[in-house]
């Protein structure tokens, strides 16, 4: 089939949004004007509610057409669930996998055929290992993948731990399509782009390192400002939360998780966070677009960043600048330029607040865990 598209980016979060616009603002500077073609974006609803950001961009111009993306989780076809149940025959359960692998993508196609993939030389995803990972590889559509968070495979490798027993066996069978394994192992799947190869604990020869941080600094004037306009609806107002109330005054940012799952002992997180790292400061909260807690609520003298967007937008804001950020594992504290003091507690922190076995992901696979 002759494609008739350039490029096309499928996005789950905020972050893939604005590594997507950083990847298209690179080929722009990059192209001829007469010569350049913009860009389509695809927002899959099946994690994330973008809210109006698709409008925003839309006004923006930054890309040509922005599709919605339904994609479905497998629990939404209940004749599915039998296939993925666990076995102790390692036969048995590569059988079931093999006919998972092949019946979720054919339950997504009513879903996924809004969008014609065939038609693009160039299709980024970002979290492949959601459906349209699945359907890529079913229909015989190559795709480049590109890492879920920053840096996000140091602390965890879903395709190695959810692997982990027969890894090797199981990649072979996922390079010839016969089931389906995320970052860079299915068949279609050309390459996966890592921000950094020296912090990732495993290794696919389909990992290519595209580091982030050379795509933010080359951006122009203008770039930057669609940059904002596209994730912040009122920059101004923003702005005016982050200016000091007297001469010296000095902020301390928390960066929250949507972890843990329980939400008491989430904000129990917050409150301890605040306690011992945010004291004598004016606190700054970012909750994490996944993190629906009320923390105005829960803690009313600290000005809590409202908007869900990527907090790496806020470099592009002149002038800012915040003493402390504080994290447990969010990697996107590390491209916070404006912040003097970083500190990242590392997923030990969790230990007293939850099982430690809930989130030593990479730990529990025999692996190094990067951060704690």
């Amino acid at each position: 089939m002759k494609k008739t598209k350039g490029r096309i980016y499928v996005c789950h979060t905020f972050y893939h949004v604005y590594v997507s616009i950083l990847k298209e603002m690179k080929v722009q500077r990059e192209t001829v004007p007469s010569e350049y073609q913009k860009a389509d974006l695809a927002l899959s609803a099946i994690s994330t509610n973008f809210e109006n950001l698709g409008e925003r961009l839309r006004r923006t111009g930054i890309f040509d057409t922005i599709f919605a993306l339904d994609e479905k989780r497998e629990d939404f076809f209940p004749e599915l669930a039998k296939y993925r149940a666990n076995y102790s025959n390692v036969v048995k359960h590569m059988v079931n996998r093999m006919i998972f692998t092949k019946k979720l993508a054919k339950c997504e196609i009513p879903y996924m055929e809004i969008i014609d993939f065939k038609a693009y030389e160039d299709i980024y995803v970002f979290c492949d290992s959601d459906p349209i990972g699945y359907y890529l590889n079913y229909k015989h559509i190559y795709y480049h993948a590109v890492e879920d968070g920053l840096d996000c495979l140091k602390n965890l490798d879903d395709a190695y731990v959810a692997n982990s027993s027969h890894f090797r066996l199981k990649t072979w069978f996922s390079r010839h399509n016969l089931i389906f394994i995320m970052n860079g192992w299915g068949k279609y799947c050309l390459d996966m782009e890592i921000n950094d190869r020296s912090v990732v604990p495993t290794d696919c020869p389909r990992f290519v390192e595209v580091p982030r941080k050379p795509l933010e600094a080359a951006l122009t004037s203008e770039q930057k400002k669609l940059m904002i306009q596209a994730f912040i609806e009122d920059a101004d107002a923003l702005m005016e939360q982050l200016k000091p109330s007297y001469e010296g005054e000095e902020f301390a940012c928390f960066l929250t998780e949507p972890h843990p799952v329980d939400e008491e002992a989430r904000k129990k997180v917050c409150l301890d966070v605040l306690e011992k790292y945010c004291k004598g400061y004016r606190v700054l909260i970012k909750p994490h677009p996944r993190d629906m807690i009320d923390y105005t609520a829960l803690c009313p003298d600290a000005v809590v960043l409202r908007g869900r967007f990527p907090v790496e937008v806020l470099n592009f804001f002149e002038g800012l600048k915040i003493k402390r950020a504080v994290s447990i594992v969010t990697t996107a504290m590390d491209s916070m330029d404006f912040v003097e003091e970083k500190l990242n507690l590392g997923a030990s922190f969790w230990d007293a607040y939850e099982d430690p076995q809930n989130h030593a992901y990479n730990k529990k696979a025999g692996l190094k865990l990067a951060n704690g």
